[in-house]
């Protein structure tokens, strides 16, 4: 479980570590690019349902490879209420296996294919949702859990 001290910047400014969040359960989603329609639409999604998720004991941590200058562009912009850390260096991306080859136009490029993880307090997944379609992933999540 080498991706509980892989420590990233966030859109509040600090650093974490999926360690800083022993104790509660986490939603743990990996998105391509702010500001983008599917992106948007998962993000707004999590964010009208933050505290039905929040009342289940999970916390919402969004992740992309982008600055956290966009992280902060995105959630104001978007009227976002979420945490999104910034893993501009592929670390986490990487451990969970979700940055893959895709094509776009004919034309190859890796990129983050959206998926989703639950983790339980102790960072242990324990469930993990790949290829996930962003329209409508929020509610049917919330509900499966």
């Amino acid at each position: 479980m080498t991706y509980l001290n892989i420590s990233l910047p966030a859109s509040d400014d600090k650093l974490y570590t999926l360690a800083d969040f022993k104790g509660q359960k986490v939603i743990l989603y990996f998105y391509p690019k702010d500001n983008t329609t599917g992106c948007t639409i998962e993000a707004k999604d999590f964010t009208s349902l933050q505290q039905e998720y929040l009342d289940k004991g999970y916390k919402i941590v969004g992740v992309s490879r982008d600055s956290v200058k966009s992280h902060k562009n995105f959630i104001t912009k978007q009227e976002l209420n979420l945490l999104l850390l910034s893993d501009t260096n592929e670390e986490l991306v990487k451990a969970f296996d979700v940055l893959k080859e895709k094509s776009m136009y004919g034309k190859k490029y890796m990129g983050i294919v959206r998926s989703t993880f639950i983790l339980d307090e102790n960072g242990i997944i324990t469930k993990e949702y790949r290829n996930v379609k962003a329209k409508n992933h929020a509610a049917t999540l919330l509900d499966s859990i």
